[in-house]
Parts: C-alpha cells; sequence; structure tokens
C-alpha cells in the first residue's frame, strides 16, 4: 500500500521528513509547499497550502512554525487527511485541545506529533532495561536539554511568544519534559525559575530550571538552556538497584555527539549497603533512527489499524499542560511577562 503525502513547510524538517519516507518506501510524496518555490525541487512545489488538496493526498506532513500547526493539522483532519505533525504541539495547551477536537471529529483519521526523542535507540534501550523490573523502582531523574542561542536568535519568530508560544523550554525542553513523562508519567507538582539573563532583548525566556514530583514521589529536575554554550544532552535516571544515563543524542545538527548509554547495577557491601561508584557497562550509538521509526510507525497505524505508542494528541496535550505549569509557577517569571505587556501596549 502506498500513500501519497503531501508536505507543508517545506524546510529543514519538511525535508528530512521527505527524505525518511523515501527510505521507507510506502510512501509517495506528491506535492511539497513553503513560502517560495525551490526551483531544484524534485517535486511539484506550491505556495498555497490548500493547493495541495489538489493532488489528492492521503497523509498530510505538516512542518510549519508553532502559530500555524492548529489550522493547517484541523483542516486536513476535516478534509479526511491522516496527519503528521512536528513538535511542539502548538503555542500551548488550547492549540492541543482544538486539535484533540477534530480528531475526535474524524476518528478515522490518525494523528501523530514528532517527538522523535522517544524512539532514540538510547532512550528505546534504557526504557527496555527500566520495564523488565530488575532494577527496581525508579527514585528520581535530572535532565539537562542546552544549547547556544543560535544565528539571528533575536530575530527568529521561535522568540516571538505570540508565534511560539514560549522560549527554549516550548521549543527544546519540552523534548526532555516529554521523556520524564514517558518514563514517570504526569506530575502533580511543579516549582520553577524561569529566567532571561543573556538574550534580554528578546521576549522569552533563555533558560528554565523546574522541579517536579509526580502522585508516587518520583522526582524530576530539568534545566531547559539557550545559553549552554556547550551543547549538552544528558539524561540521568537513579533506581532503587542502580543507575542509567544518556549523554549526547543524535541529531540533524551533530552538535550534541554520539548517544552513550551508561547502566549501573548496585553492589552491595559486607553489610548489604550499596557499594559507591559501582562498575558500569556503556553502549555508544552512532546512527539517529528516530526520523525512520517515527515515519514507520505512522504508515502502520494507518496501512495496518496499528495503535500509535508515541507522539498521541494525548502526549502532545500532557507536555504542553506540563510546560504551561512551569512557566506559571514563577510568580517573578509571570510578573516580568506583565511588565512587558504593560510597556508594549504604551
Amino acid at each position: 500500500m502506498t500513500l501519497k503525502a503531501a508536505i507543508i513547510g517545506y524546510g529543514k524538517m519538511g525535508r528530512i521528513r521527505h527524505d525518511a519516507m523515501m527510505r521507507h518506501g510506502g510512501f509517495e510524496v506528491v506535492v511539497a509547499c513553503d513560502t517560495a518555490i525551490d526551483p531544484n525541487a524534485t517535486i511539484p512545489m506550491t505556495t498555497d497550502p490548500l493547493a495541495v488538496y489538489d493532488y489528492n493526498p492521503d497523509v498530510i506532513i505538516c512542518s510549519v512554525p508553532n502559530m500555524m500547526i492548529p489550522d493547517v493539522v484541523c483542516e486536513a483532519l476535516a478534509r479526511g487527511k491522516h496527519v503528521f505533525s512536528e513538535k511542539p504541539p502548538g503555542r500551548n495547551s488550547s492549540d492541543v485541545r482544538r486539535m484533540q477536537n477534530a480528531e475526535s471529529a474524524h476518528a478515522g483519521q490518525v494523528l501523530k506529533f514528532g517527538f522523535n526523542h522517544r524512539v532514540h535507540d538510547a532512550i528505546e534501550e534504557a526504557k527496555k532495561v527500566i520495564d523488565v523490573g530488575t532494577m527496581g523502582d525508579l527514585y528520581f531523574m535530572r535532565g539537562v536539554y542546552g544549547k547556544a542561542g543560535g544565528e539571528n536568535y533575536a530575530q527568529n519568530w521561535r522568540n516571538d511568544p505570540a508565534l511560539s508560544g514560549g522560549g527554549i523550554l516550548i521549543d527544546q525542553g519540552i523534548h526532555m519534559l516529554d521523556l520524564f513523562q514517558m518514563f514517570a508519567g504526569r506530575f502533580t507538582s511543579v516549582q520553577s525559575f524561569v529566567q532571561r539573563k543573556f538574550w534580554t532583548e528578546v521576549p522569552v525566556e533563555d533558560n528554565a530550571f523546574a522541579l517536579m514530583k509526580n502522585a508516587d514521589g518520583v522526582v524530576a529536575s530539568v534545566h531547559s538552556s539557550a545559553t549552554q554554550w556547550q551543547h549538552t544532552f544528558r539524561l540521568e535516571l537513579y533506581l532503587r538497584n542502580g543507575l542509567i544515563s544518556i549523554d549526547g543524542i543524535l541529531s540533524a545538527s551533530g552538535s550534541y555527539g554520539a548517544e552513550v548509554l551508561t547502566m549501573a547495577l548496585n553492589r552491595p557491601d559486607r553489610d548489604g549497603n550499596p557499594s559507591p561508584n559501582p562498575e558500569s557497562q556503556e553502549i555508544r550509538f552512532t546512527e539517529d533512527k528516530s526520523w525512520d521509526k517515527e515515519v514507520a510507525e505512522f504508515y502502520d497505524a494507518i496501512a495496518h489499524g496499528k495503535p500509535l505508542r508515541c507522539g498521541t494528541s494525548q502526549q502532545a496535550l500532557d507536555v504542553m499542560l506540563l510546560v504551561e505549569a512551569i512557566y506559571a509557577a514563577d510568580p517573578e517569571w509571570n510578573a516580568q511577562l506583565k511588565a512587558d505587556a504593560q510597556i508594549k501596549a504604551i
């Protein structure tokens, strides 16, 4: 079964999705839409998002900025198309609920969001080890995910809250929060510090620190940063009988290094207490298969009726609610946003 696909938003991510669909073999990309037509494109192009429907696609790949995602997704679902959308899933939980309502109204259509970190090899291996149960209950998690701003950082649409919904937390930190919830479920208590330290000319945060706890007492701490001059991805999971850590994440930029999964089981001393610095095992991953895994799951959900494990609209809503809770938990940050709004209104 070959699915005809249209890509709305043919920039970096749209082309990554195109390549993944071609490797899969179950898709035929029949048209792409972007703000300008690429004269070197190997497929038909248009600048009108609605014109892609003239090609009668089965699926829509939505790779547009955050503020456009709900319109593209809801339009596609209303026209009876299956949809794969990039993250973040809009700008806020209201955007996600709107898409969920459209999904419910068209129950025969598949809606998947691209939270590809869940299907990185190191993450999947860690989840398998934890699910076996030999390492015992999860006690706490720590996560750091940061980069050094970027070219034209202050001018980028991602730093206009009206277009993006927020700064580095919703743009990049949302991946780490999604992983936290994959391992520990929803969090019921949140404390945070949200700051604008270096990129003071932009109206969004460049650092967010949060401490969360779920109903079972599992605690997680995250630092999402745009001033992490040494690009960093690190996820640590501490369990009753040992630890698992993931350093580095394979990415399109290649700036976070290889994925290194480290596992260690506690070794008891003569009194039965865990000895410090237990012997560890290290596994290195050097190939990013996440794009292909996401496309394969999307295809199987459509062609074979298999349920989605990653990137469901409920997972998208859960993580967006957590993002909003982190923003809301810092009264100083919210006072700063209010002051910014008053200045802008003058």
